[in-house]
């Protein structure tokens, strides 16, 4: 059975037909590095690795992208406020985003691209589109012009004249028309910046994700994916630049996940519900918060709160403990029955039912009922009075595959990130200042048994591993 994918362009499932047999080209939109990640960054970060894991278990070699924003805006103005250089700041919060979603389980990407270390591909590329009248440059900006691409507004399922309703030239802009958008920003005073054929800059959002592409991947690609949100205008755009300038179809498939929402409320800054990953991983096992995201199928809106994420903690720790019930069994199983015949069949029917889940546009959640199922059964077969190595060994075995596709592992870990690590020692200081102080020693004794030492200095509280 072929995987079928919901793909946002023509609104439809589809059949996936990889444009190289047995290969997979996937690029996911990754994050603005000027600040850790929150929750809403992490399940893009997980949803997108479980479907590269499936295509991985279902036997094809998947080149994955996943980019960063290593300076725009919020970033130069953060570095400022912080009094940092703009590359620093970004290394920074790299690092720790991959510490956050390498706690989540995610694997490495095959790729990670930074603006910074693509910009002579981004000024090329800009470049072609001005050569074929598709962008322009003004005082040392350069816009372009959605006007003249057919099919603007395809992926959002927009026409060019309600896209036109919505849009204004901003105080200091220089375009044309309203729609038209920057591919290169000039320089203000200070700013970090690039030399170009139009004077020192550098490039807006859209253009560097369709430079990174073709830089990696090639002209067509195909998957492309990120959050709903990134739907119009980013990904709109980067059709346009992106088909404008190769003449070629930008990718076959587009995947977007839904909105996490928070308490019912959708979240944001303005809401005060705002929910850093590093905090939750802080508080809870993040194999539970990874069990939490795909819990849900990833098209659908997502609602957090602590009592759904101490339901889903019960969830994986009934399987957790069937799984260690099989392996406490299989030490002491003799094999004096061979029931093989009939506990094999229905394993495989259940092992059947997770892949045609799985095929239907990556149904996690209901892979996630296989897993129950495969529990109870387990469950119910140790309740016999002789059991089989084989048997026991299959359910593990098939759970395990399961499990892996989901990007789950039932080991136990105590270790505490880096970054967790600082976010409890500025909670604690910050229960200090507001007096709190039964919070501030909660938090001393997380993590003196975790073996963490704080040492009290003249710079302030450092910490070490004892």
């Amino acid at each position: 059975m072929p995987i079928k994918i919901y793909n946002t362009l023509t609104r439809n499932k589809e059949d996936f037909k990889p444009l190289q047999e047995g290969k997979v080209s996937m690029y996911v939109c990754g994050p603005t590095v000027y600040n850790y990640i929150h929750i809403g960054n992490a399940r893009p970060a997980i949803v997108f690795d479980t479907v590269r894991r499936y295509f991985e278990y279902k036997g094809y070699a998947v080149n994955y992208v996943l980019n960063f924003t290593d300076v725009d805006d919020k970033i130069i103005k953060t570095a400022n406020e912080l009094g940092e250089e703009v590359p620093e700041l970004a290394d920074r919060f790299i690092h720790a985003y991959l510490e956050d979603v390498g706690a989540l389980g995610v694997k490495k990407a095959t790729h990670n691209p930074r603006v910074m270390e693509t910009m002579d591909d981004i000024i090329a590329f800009i470049d072609k589109l001005i050569q074929k009248e598709y962008a322009y440059e003004a005082d040392g900006d350069v816009y372009f012009k959605p006007r003249a691409f057919e099919g603007y507004g395809k992926l959002s399922h927009q026409s060019i004249d309600e896209l036109r309703s919505g849009a204004r030239i901003q105080i200091g802009e220089k375009k044309n028309d309203p729609l038209d958008f920057a591919l290169w920003k000039q320089a203000k005073d200070g700013e970090i910046s690039w030399g170009s054929p139009w004077g020192k800059g550098r490039p807006g959002w859209h253009i560097e994700c369709s430079a990174m592409v073709k830089k990696y991947l090639g002209d067509t690609i195909d998957i492309h994916a990120g959050g709903q949100d990134l739907t119009f205008p980013h990904h709109e755009n980067e059709i346009a630049q992106s088909e404008a300038m190769t003449g070629h179809t930008f990718a076959n498939y587009w995947m977007h996940n839904g909105y996490i929402n928070i308490n019912n409320e959708k979240m944001s800054k303005s809401l005060g519900n705002f929910v850093l990953t590093r905090d939750l991983i802080a508080h809870h096992d993040p194999q539970v918060l990874r069990f939490f995201m795909l819990s849900v199928h990833y098209r659908n809106p997502i609602n957090f709160t602590e009592e759904l994420l101490e339901s889903a903690k019960n969830s994986y720790e009934r399987i957790k403990t069937a799984y260690h019930n099989l392996e406490h069994r299989k030490q002491s199983s003799m094999n004096l029955v061979d029931d093989t015949d009939v506990w094999v069949p229905k394993i495989d029917e259940m092992k059947e039912r997770f892949e045609s889940d799985m095929d239907d546009d990556f149904n996690t959640a209901n892979a996630i009922s296989v897993l129950f199922d495969l529990s109870k059964e387990a469950n119910v077969y140790l309740q016999s009075k002789q059991t089989s190595e084989k048997v026991i060994g299959y359910f593990q075995e098939t759970m395990l595959s399961i499990l892996q596709v989901l990007g789950i592992n039932l080991t136990e870990t105590d270790e505490l990130l880096d970054t967790t690590i600082e976010a409890l020692i500025e909670e604690r200081n910050e229960a200090r200042k507001d007096r709190d102080f039964a919070r501030a020693d909660e938090i001393r004794d997380l993590l003196k048994d975790k073996n963490i030492i704080l040492e009290d200095t003249p710079q302030g509280i450092r910490w070490k591993r004892g």
